[in-house]
């Protein structure tokens, strides 16, 4: 069966469609030429905020750039992110959150272990070796108010000009989001857990 030739206006148009989007991404290449350390917060109820953050510390690792991670509710047991990060050598992984409990009235306790990663944190921040700081699920953090909020953005505005942070968890503040420069909020289209009773696996969740 013999197919029909195209429409020629049609292929006009989509020549024109193809033109524009062409001169409109050539225009912006043309406008972003200066380059400056960010700060990048992933946020939302969805899956994958740390795992968009460790997928950036995989990239700074392949261009040589040093890399430092502070998990500040997730336990060593929990990390299998820090077994495999931790083999490069480019990468000081700490994970603080051992001493972090939902249960209880453990509101000193929580704010004295939130206290020692941002000591992690700062040290890393301050030091002109790193390039990319990951602060994994401080959003949470600031929201139960167990760090305060502005003197961890005094610190996090106050960062080296080429210093790129990542911020990771939940309800992040929206001072917080309001002072970055790129914001994801990741939503739960469709979850194995709720929908069909798959608990959580290797590899997958942690």
């Amino acid at each position: 069966m013999a197919t029909e030739p195209p429409d020629p206006s049609a292929v006009a148009d989509d020549a024109r469609r193809r033109a524009r989007r062409q001169a409109g991404h050539a225009r912006k290449q043309a406008q972003a030429q200066r380059t400056k350390g960010l700060l990048l917060v992933f946020t939302g109820p969805g899956k994958g905020k740390t795992t968009a953050a460790f997928g950036m510390a995989l990239r700074a690792i392949g261009h040589g750039m040093r890399v430092g991670v502070v998990q500040f509710i997730k336990s060593e047991q929990d990390s299998a992110e820090r077994v495999a990060l931790s083999r490069f050598d480019a990468v000081d992984f700490q994970c603080i959150g051992n001493g972090f409990t939902w249960r209880g009235p453990n509101r000193e306790q929580n704010i004295a272990t939130a206290e020692r990663a941002w000591a992690e944190a700062v040290r890393m921040i301050s030091d002109p070796q790193y390039a990319l700081v990951i602060l994994d699920e401080l959003n949470l953090v600031l929201h139960y108010g167990y760090l305060d909020l502005a003197r961890v953005l005094a610190v996090v505005s106050a960062r080296r000009p080429e210093l790129h942070i990542a911020v990771t968890g939940r309800n992040a503040p929206a001072a917080l989001v309001a002072a970055a420069d790129l914001v994801s909020e990741i939503h739960a289209i469709k979850h194995p857990y709720r929908a069909q009773g798959v608990k959580a696996q290797p590899g997958i969740e942690f």
